[in-house]
């Protein structure tokens, strides 16, 4: 501890209008306003810990992670010395700064913490020119509702001060307690320096049979698989638990070593920038192949030869192989979530399972409700986000050890075990366009005159003909929900139209732009035959892509040829 007590300051300062949290709590905006922009960094960081109330705040725990991205340590810093300036007791700090997202849902829950931050951008590029983020996690491991970033954005909106101790300085190499000392506090300020994977890895060996998993990637009939963690927080995961605990060989994990620009490709896991993996997968050697986002609460599973299993289907099936998974036959199974713009792959599974499925607006805070009333036991979403009720997050290793557990029990390929669940569930085809990158008001322009549309009385029970194919409308919305739990209402959550055979087309603007706007088209068809089920994706779908550009103008209103990704 220090021999001199450490100065508390009050640092005058003035509200950034720009500070309201994207949803979950959450900021994210180009790390170089957070770089250089005096006071941005502090400011929320202020707002966020002010949005504890005081009697909860004086003396609690917190816990704080990053994904390792460009600027994280530096503000760590500037952290760890506002959280002692503000009353905080004790925060609990992965080595390095690096715990992933769901291993800060974990060692919140596990520690009964009040709450967590994580500095994240999630996907997004990193480096001096990419992206920053600031999430906050609330006491139940998840992220903040929506009621708690609004009061963070209301305290942001009016701030005059920060509470600071600039002098304080934490080493994050080095395991154990460090304690200070501070000027007008009874007790010293705590901080622990925990090891970014165990406490997380405990909580998966009591989810899932491990020997069963090890058998599997060691034993005679062993597996092949490669598993890219894109150079971003799972790194360490992926080492510690597929290869040391699981037996994977250390040859099987690739970009293992999280890097503050990601080696400068996106962490996002999907066809268009997971390409080491896919070229890879593609060679035929590797049976199973899985990426990670950059903090971990992401995945994609590709199969042998780069059979891609899209992420509704992966939910879906996931759903129909829970009896695999100790954990699930110990607790047994409640009811489904995903977000509207999801497949309803996941429907058909539960009909069978005779399970609820909740439909929610996209955002892991919506399934946090219905998992701790006990309503949920497995939620996901189209952008390759699954978890279950053991946490409050998505969670990217989670869902691949399922994966593992059930190619273990099944003996058979990825894509044996896709197609057999589309020739009993049927397969619904699938795709998200993403525009972005647009001029805000151009987006929301889009989207109002698009919602005027679809909702009037005319637009109902239209026909579209696209070649040889006819869609009917049967019904149209601007998606609204209500939380079963507490009767909240969300509203304007996507536009949907629902055609007669079931065909789904979906317009959404994105939660997590900022600067630019990003506006997603999903389109869905449903094929209950068999024969029928080997088709490509964009070309099944290609009449329900020419109707949704023909009502929305987008390539005309926007000067695009084309979506900037497709997934």
């Amino acid at each position: 501890m220090e021999g001199t007590p450490i100065p508390v300051l009050t640092v005058q300062t003035a509200p950034f209008e720009d500070q309201r949290p994207t949803g979950g709590g959450g900021l994210r905006r180009p790390t170089a306003l957070f770089e250089s922009q005096r006071n941005y960094l502090p400011n929320f960081v202020q707002s966020l810990l002010s949005s504890v109330d005081l009697r909860d705040r004086q003396g609690c725990t917190m816990v704080v992670g990053s994904d390792g991205r460009y600027f994280s340590k530096a503000a760590i810093e500037v952290i760890v010395q506002m959280a002692a300036a503000n009353g905080i007791g004790r925060l609990v700090i992965g080595q390095n700064g690096i715990l992933s997202t769901p291993a800060v849902s974990c060692i919140i829950r596990k520690i009964k913490a009040a709450g967590g931050i994580i500095l994240t951008a999630s996907h997004s590029p990193g480096g001096p020119g990419g992206e920053f983020g600031v999430k906050f996690e609330v006491a139940n491991g998840g992220p903040a509702p929506d009621v708690v970033s609004e009061k963070i954005y209301q305290i942001s909106k009016t701030l005059e001060e920060y509470a600071i101790c600039p002098d304080l300085r934490v080493d994050l190499s080095r395991l154990g307690r460090q304690e200070f000392d501070l000027e007008n506090k009874f007790k010293p300020f705590r901080v622990e320096i925990v090891d970014s994977v165990d406490i997380y890895l405990n909580l998966l060996r009591s989810i899932f049979d491990f020997n069963a998993i090890r058998s599997f990637l060691t034993g005679p009939n062993q597996i092949k698989i490669r598993i890219d963690a894109m150079n971003g927080v799972m790194g360490p995961y992926v080492r510690k638990i597929l290869c040391d605990e699981l037996g994977a060989p250390a040859n099987s994990a690739i970009n293992c070593v999280p890097l503050e620009d990601f080696g400068g490709q996106p962490p996002d896991p999907n066809l268009t920038y997971a390409t080491a993996l896919l070229e890879a997968m593609r060679g035929g050697e590797y049976g199973f192949g899985a990426a990670f986002d950059a903090d971990g609460d992401r995945y994609m599973i590709l199969g042998q030869n780069g059979f891609f299993v899209n992420a509704s289907d992966s939910l879906a099936i996931i759903a129909a192989h829970l009896s695999c998974i100790p954990y699930f036959r110990q607790m047994g199974v409640r009811g489904f979530g995903r977000s509207m713009p999801t497949s309803t792959a996941l429907d058909k599974v539960a009909k069978v399972m005779k399970v609820p499925v909740y439909e929610t607006p996209t955002g892991w805070r919506y399934f946090s409700n219905l998992m701790d009333s006990g309503r949920c036991s497995l939620c996901g979403e189209e952008s390759f986000g699954t978890g279950s009720d053991h946490l409050r997050e998505k969670d990217g290793l989670w869902a691949v050890l399922v994966w593992l557990s059930i190619l273990a029990a099944r003996k058979q390929s990825v894509e044996e075990i896709v197609r057999d669940h589309w020739a009993k569930f049927g397969r619904h085809y699938y795709c998200r366009f993403d525009y972005e990158g647009l001029e805000p008001r151009t987006a929301y322009f889009i989207m109002r005159d698009l919602e005027a549309l679809i909702t009037d009385k005319s637009f109902s029970n239209q026909q579209f003909a696209v070649g040889s194919s006819i869609y009917s409308v049967e019904r149209t919305d601007s998606f609204e929900y209500m939380d079963p739990v507490d009767g909240t209402v969300t509203k304007r959550q996507g536009l949907r139209i629902v055609f007669s055979d079931a065909s789904r087309l979906i317009f959404r603007m994105s939660a997590s732009s900022h600067v630019r706007a990003t506006l997603r088209i999903y389109a869905e068809s449903y094929e209950k035959d068999p024969s029928q089920h080997d088709k490509e994706p964009q070309a099944v779908l290609s009449p329900l892509i020419a109707i949704a550009l023909k009502i929305s103008q987008i390539h005309e209103r926007t000067g695009r040829k084309g979506p900037t990704v497709i997934t």
